[in-house]
């Protein structure tokens, strides 16, 4: 089976996320997975390409920033990149989707069901970064049983506009209100699951964020 990440490269990069880093952390548990992967920094290339079928990836990661912050907007590209991940989805593609990329492809109108969140310019914001307690939800999904609440090294999102279907299979708490981290969604006969975690690659030395990630992919690809 066969990945495909698309990493923060070109207008998709920004200066606060190394995206080479986690990607190839990312990579790293799908390799565990026994996934091939490749990584991409030619996003909008890449996406446009899912418009045809017969050599989709098995498994669709998104791992980019959001070049509207920037005015870097090409309308071409993007409907281009809109075409090829609607007729991916609509072929029930799996798609991870992963931190900062709640914030773009701005381009997409879909992109904000499809995710079941979206980062909202002046409403949305993160506590600063460092250790935090990440709040695990167990009964509610396979891909978080018998897992406790542990620690991170990361950003933690906080009031993203959410699909009210939303159920967070992680969490965490501020001002005394949780916000969802984690999720699983179904967009058509598509399966997504949206990891807002994932700054640095500090993230991914937490062993439990890790295995979330890994059952995650099982999830997707079953």
């Amino acid at each position: 089976m066969r990945a495909l990440i698309l990493s923060g490269a070109g207008r998709y990069a920004d200066p606060w996320h190394p995206f080479a880093d986690t990607s190839e952390r990312l990579a790293d548990i799908l390799r565990a997975e026994g996934l091939e992967v490749e990584i991409s920094g030619d996003v909008d290339a890449r996406m446009a390409s899912l418009a045809a079928p017969g050599d989709d990836p098995d498994l669709l990661v998104v791992n980019i920033g959001d070049p509207a912050r920037a005015g870097d907007v090409d309308p071409e590209a993007e409907a281009r990149g809109r075409e090829g991940l609607l007729a991916f989805l609509g072929r029930g593609g799996r798609l991870l989707a992963s931190h900062v990329s709640l914030t773009s492809l701005r381009g997409i109108p879909e992109w904000e069901t499809i995710a079941g969140a979206i980062w909202v310019r002046g409403t949305s914001f993160h506590p600063e970064y460092g250790r935090a307690r990440i709040l695990v939800h167990p009964d509610r999904h396979d891909i978080v049983a018998g897992l406790a609440d542990f620690e991170v090294e990361d950003e933690r999102y906080t009031d993203l506009r959410v699909a009210p279907d939303v159920e967070p299979l992680a969490s965490h708490e501020h001002d005394g209100r949780g916000h969802p981290l984690i999720w699983t969604r179904h967009y058509g006969r598509a399966r997504v699951v949206v990891d807002a975690l994932g700054h640095d690659a500090a993230s991914y030395d937490s062993e439990t964020h890790r295995l979330i990630l890994a059952r995650a992919v099982r999830w997707l690809l079953a």
